[in-house]
């Protein structure tokens, strides 16, 4: 049941992915009624937070087992002795799920308010805590110490400093403030420490902050199949073409053994520094990461014997990030959403030139258009006769969407992530503990981000 208002556009992109969602194809499969429920529920499902926290092992320096035991000890603290398990997915061996406690409907609110920016918001309901940042507005006469109902605004109206803020707001927890509103926002004070310790979040998580740094990743779980599916082996050249914030690169650096190479790319400086120092935190050597703008890698791949030098490429591409949850208003332009597709083949291209005969392609998003995902694929089908779709092991979304003209047998090879297929419904701690494990396994890989994942083989060199 929903607990939020379903996401909102700007309304020439609701238009738009109407239309997408209504496509002929679709109608055809599943009837207008049906793919008119889908398309609502998935409306519904962006708004509120995936039903498990993720976390990634790092298997080079620990066992999954001695993590998921420390893990445990600190959610059991955290939560102040609230009995949450920390399970292990049969088909991803090196991720822990955590299950998320909500909608926790009888929250009583405070009468001292505090507003977030959306970002902010979005984090809170995933575990975080306030930070001072992303604080736009407080009460007229908040202290240290203050209990404070917090709440975010969502579509990004509320001026920094603002003592009333009479905008759409959505209640997301309660919190007890760590300064006052004159330390918040004075321009001498603390411009990044915390702000407001939640207490009682709308949606029960964990806080990453600090946990294991070395130990764990947190990361979204289709995040971590991407990897899997690639597949590098000890000894190969890998290229992950961008790269930032360097989660997928660090897996995939921990996947071959920290033996072999991983060439990271991204276009941002900061973004390549990210990545080094995620590379060090996880004490992984095999990776060199790179500022450089991946549709011109082959500029650095110069020499003609150099051209076909990877044995797997991941090219997670930039995309519209419709699938990101939670996300109440979605802000984007249509000209910004349509603006991807032909980035992502100038870098697709790229991409075929740079592997080699025999190597493996994995291309990814992380939204739920036709025109980045399917759409991509039956692009590069018809216009690289080398590429070949790849059966995809582990396997445990969906199959590729209808609406791009691709067979069944190719759909089946796809890998799509919607979280409408799986009904919208919260977790208390009774209904949790009456679950049966292989159900909330079931339920992890359904109620995640929305994603999308092709794979390829490159069968020669023309």
């Amino acid at each position: 049941m929903a607990f939020f208002p379903k996401i909102s556009f700007q309304h020439e992109v609701e238009e738009h992915l109407s239309k997408v969602f209504r496509n002929s194809e679709l109608i055809t499969d599943l009837g207008t009624q049906e793919a008119e429920s889908r398309y609502q529920s998935l409306l519904r499902h962006l708004s509120h937070p995936p039903a498990f926290t993720t976390v990634r092992v790092n298997t080079h320096l620990a066992s999954v087992k001695h993590v998921k035991n420390l893990l445990f000890e600190e959610i059991q603290k955290q939560f102040k002795g609230l009995c949450i398990p920390v399970l292990e997915h049969p088909e991803i061996q090196d991720i822990l799920l955590i299950p998320v406690i909500g909608p926790r409907r009888d929250i009583k609110k405070h009468a001292s308010e505090v507003i977030v920016g959306a970002h902010c918001g979005y984090a809170v309901l995933r575990g975080a805590h306030v930070y001072v940042p992303g604080i736009l507005s407080t009460s007229r006469l908040l202290k240290a110490g203050d209990l404070v109902s917090v709440y975010s605004d969502i579509e990004g109206k509320c001026k920094r400093g603002a003592k009333v803020f009479e905008g759409i707001k959505v209640f997301i927890g309660n919190g007890i403030s760590e300064l006052s509103r004159n330390e918040i926002f004075s321009s001498n004070g603390p411009l990044n420490g915390m702000g407001i310790r939640m207490t009682e979040p709308v949606y029960l998580s964990p806080s990453f902050d600090n946990v294991l740094p070395s130990h764990l990743f947190l990361q979204n779980l289709p995040s971590v199949v991407v990897s899997h599916i690639l597949n590098p082996q000890p000894g190969e050249r890998i290229l992950d073409m961008c790269a930032a914030p360097g989660g997928k690169t660090t897996h995939l650096a921990m996947l071959m053994h920290d033996q072999g190479e991983v060439i990271a790319m991204d276009k941002i400086a900061n973004k390549v520094k990210k990545i080094k120092q995620n590379a060090e935190l996880l004490q992984l050597n095999c990776i060199k990461a790179f500022c450089y703008d991946g549709t011109k890698a082959l500029s650095v791949e110069k020499r003609e014997d150099e051209q076909e030098s990877f044995d797997r490429i991941l090219l997670d591409a930039p995309c519209s990030g419709m699938g990101q949850r939670p996300n109440m208003a979605y802000s984007w332009t249509l000209k910004e959403v349509t603006s991807y597709q032909p980035l992502q083949r100038k870098l697709f291209t790229v991409a075929v030139k740079l592997l080699k005969p025999g190597g493996v392609l994995v291309y990814s998003t992380c939204t739920i258009t036709l025109s980045e995902n399917e759409e991509q694929v039956a692009w590069a089908l018809e216009n690289f006769p080398c590429l070949q779709l790849q059966p995809q092991e582990p396997h445990v979304g969906g199959e590729g969407m209808r609406g791009a003209g691709l067979s069944l047998v190719q759909l089946k090879l796809l890998q799509r992530f919607d979280p409408s297929a799986v009904t919208l419904q919260g977790m208390d701690i009774n209904s949790l503990q009456d679950s049966r494990e292989d159900n909330l396994i079931s339920l992890a890989n359904k109620d995640c981000i929305g994603f999308f994942i092709a794979k390829f083989i490159k069968l020669n060199s023309k």
